[in-house]
């Protein structure tokens, strides 16, 4: 374990060298969701009325949610650089090296999302406590170890979900087209743009039958008390099981790419 401290620790080093473009970063990607909080104070101006189940205040915690979880879990360029890895034979060192590639990628993916955290906890904490007077509290302290825990699983499967898709480097020359797919699939599925709940029910059952609201949905809805009960073991029953399939996916789909990569040249 003790060069994967040391993976860690360069992914610290390499990172801070981003650190003023992951401030820019988190700053102006706050400029979208201060639309939307704008957007959503419109609709609900004038009336007492629910959209779904959720007041004013519900909504606006939602979206706030969504950004500090999206914060914690979010890859960031982790796909690209496994892809290009691949494409220009980087990887041919980790065959020759006790060194797990998976592995390698996830502690960097960790340390990147330390910095990342770190660095966007001011402008996201600044922003969160303009609007404090919308922000609910958890639906109790056993809501937010679930919360935390899904997050967490989030995170997981959030990266496993991007190293598979850029281990499709090992047989097609450029992997953008399928990333920017599974993104924009993502942002919709996932409750980015709006609160699935208030979905048609049968629209709602169909996209919970992926991975996506997992991402970020599902433990949004367990801080504001949405999911209860047998929902809640089910809901992270369902999660850690995703989370484990694309796991194995990973390790399968490396296996396959290995025998038919070749580097060429020294």
């Amino acid at each position: 374990m003790r060069k994967y401290w040391h993976v860690i620790r360069i992914g610290f080093e390499n990172t801070l060298v981003y650190r003023v473009n992951f401030l820019l970063r988190a700053g102006f990607g706050l400029i979208p969701l201060l639309a939307t909080i704008y957007l959503w104070q419109t609709v609900y101006r004038g009336q007492n009325s629910l959209v779904g189940d959720y007041s004013l205040a519900g909504m606006i915690s939602y979206y706030l949610l969504v950004t500090v979880v999206d914060t914690l879990t979010a890859v960031n360029e982790d796909d690209w650089q496994i892809a290009a890895d691949i494409k220009d034979g980087n990887i041919s060192q980790f065959l020759l090296k006790p060194i797990d590639y998976l592995t390698y990628r996830l502690c960097l993916f960790f340390s990147g999302k330390i910095i990342f955290t770190v660095v966007s906890l001011a402008p996201v904490g600044i922003f969160i406590f303009c609007l404090r007077q919308y922000m609910v509290a958890p639906a109790g302290e056993w809501a937010l170890a679930c919360f935390l825990l899904s997050t967490l699983l989030a995170g997981l499967l959030q990266f496993f979900i991007s190293y598979t898709l850029a281990l499709m480097a090992f047989w097609l020359l450029e992997v953008s087209t399928i990333i920017f797919m599974a993104f924009a699939f993502e942002y919709l599925a996932g409750g980015h743009v709006f609160p699935l709940n208030i979905l048609p029910p049968a629209l709602e059952a169909a996209l919970n039958c992926t991975p996506f609201p997992y991402l970020l949905f599902f433990p949004v809805s367990i801080y504001l008390g949405q999911v209860r009960g047998a929902a809640l073991w089910r809901g992270l029953g369902v999660q850690a099981a995703w989370l484990v399939f694309f796991y194995l996916l990973a390790r399968l789909v490396w296996h396959r790419g290995i025998r038919k990569y070749s580097a060429v040249g020294g």
